[in-house]
């Protein structure tokens, strides 16, 4: 029996109770409300969150998925996590948290965010919901960021609660024309990139926000307790029918995310990576708050290490499998394969910060080759982030090697 473990993957299983005894701790990995929809095409599911999201389904394939939100739409039920954060303080405990003045965000808007320790360390991140002036939703990445509100919320007037809100995206060129067709009413308006509003769909209260993992055109819809959730589902599936939509799992965006330079907390940075050496820098605002960690980052190193990265003829395996003259260079963060670009594409950590752009290693690759990668800047194409606002129309139809 091997004992090499990174010959196996892990995954959860859906299977049927058939009548057995309750397990209390099935609580701590419950399922997307809507994840009846995946069932029929053999889910494989990993833990995000402490949510069951689909790491593998059988309605496509992995290229499939890529081609699919480039082109068209998909629909993916995902593990985010919205915390609610509410209150007359609600506004001053998150300024004290994230490195970016929330005060700058106006109701019916939303804020990319990111919480650090005292030592500068990232602890996640996450899209930010303004829905009232005193009531906020984090929508945040794999982490913990409950036990850090309340860490820091002694002696102000917020509430801190789990509101049980489940997230669902809904990507790609034609996303918006799904969108205008499952709404009850007409599209809000204004609905511009980052924008949030309280919708109907199926005669149900929902909030929607114009935000995604993909970088493409998209929206999210945020779905309430205690209302009809299949009823949201089923008709967006029903009306993007018309559309050829996708139900899809996580390699829809694993590619088209590294391209983008989206980066995935846990990956990409962590508890040992200031937001610089992530190339996060420009969202860290030294202004008059004292928010945690700032004394720390004020006298850091400011120089970024994380870039993508190009493997021409190879999937570069994870790790430290990237070397410069035989020695080690970095760590190989995110990988995946573009079908577009057609090559490997990883985001990558440099242990040298003058190593960026241009610079050329040796990378280890999922089939045991060594092959050739070389840095690039992130975002790999579409630098501006034209096409989710909308202002660049770019469906491809062919792969691009340029």
């Amino acid at each position: 029996m091997t004992t090499d473990l990174s010959h196996f993957r892990f995954v959860a299983k859906a299977l049927p109770n058939q009548g057995a005894r309750p397990r209390e701790l099935a609580r701590t990995m419950p399922a997307h409300p809507l994840s009846y929809m995946e069932l029929p095409y053999d889910p494989e599911y990993t833990l995000y969150n402490s949510r069951l999201t689909p790491e593998k389904l059988d309605t496509a394939t992995d290229d499939e998925m890529y081609w699919a939100v480039r082109t068209n739409v998909i629909l993916r039920h995902t593990g985010e996590l919205p915390i609610e954060i509410s209150g007359p303080d609600a506004e001053t405990l998150l300024n004290k948290v994230f490195t970016r003045s929330v005060s700058k965000v106006k109701p019916g808007r939303c804020s990319y965010q990111f919480a650090c320790y005292h030592d500068g360390g990232m602890i996640t991140d996450g899209v930010l919901l303004r829905l009232a002036e005193d009531r906020f939703w984090m929508a945040q990445a794999d982490g913990d960021l409950f036990s850090w509100y309340k860490a820091h919320a002694e002696g102000l007037d917020v509430k801190i609660h789990d509101p049980n809100v489940w997230v669902s995206q809904i990507q790609g060129p034609r996303s918006l024309d799904l969108l205008a067709a499952v709404l009850d009413g007409p599209m809000p308006d204004p609905f511009r990139y980052f924008d949030c509003a309280e919708v109907s769909i199926a005669g149900q209260a929902c909030w929607i926000s114009r935000s995604g993992f993909t970088n493409e055109l998209g929206w999210e819809v945020y779905m309430l307790p205690d209302t009809d959730i299949p009823a949201i589902g089923d008709k967006i599936m029903e009306a993007g029918a018309a559309f050829g939509i996708l139900l899809t799992g996580t390699p829809v965006f694993r590619a088209r995310r590294i391209e983008a330079g989206l980066l995935n907390a846990g990956s990409d940075f962590g508890a040992d990576t200031t937001p610089f050496e992530a190339g996060l820098g420009g969202f860290v605002e030294f202004d008059d708050r004292g928010f945690v960690g700032r004394k720390a980052l004020e006298s850091v190193e400011k120089s970024c290490r994380t870039w993508g990265m190009r493997v021409t003829g190879g999937v570069a395996q994870l790790g430290r499998v990237m070397t410069i003259d035989g020695k080690d260079a970095g760590l190989v963060c995110s990988s995946g394969y573009s079908p577009y670009q057609g090559c490997g594409v990883c985001i990558v950590r440099m242990d040298d910060p003058a190593r960026g752009p241009g610079t050329q290693v040796d990378v280890l690759c999922a089939d045991g080759s060594t092959q050739s990668g070389e840095l690039c800047t992130l975002p790999m194409y579409d630098a501006d982030r034209l096409i989710p606002r909308g202002k660049l129309v770019n469906i491809p139809t062919k792969p691009n090697a340029d």
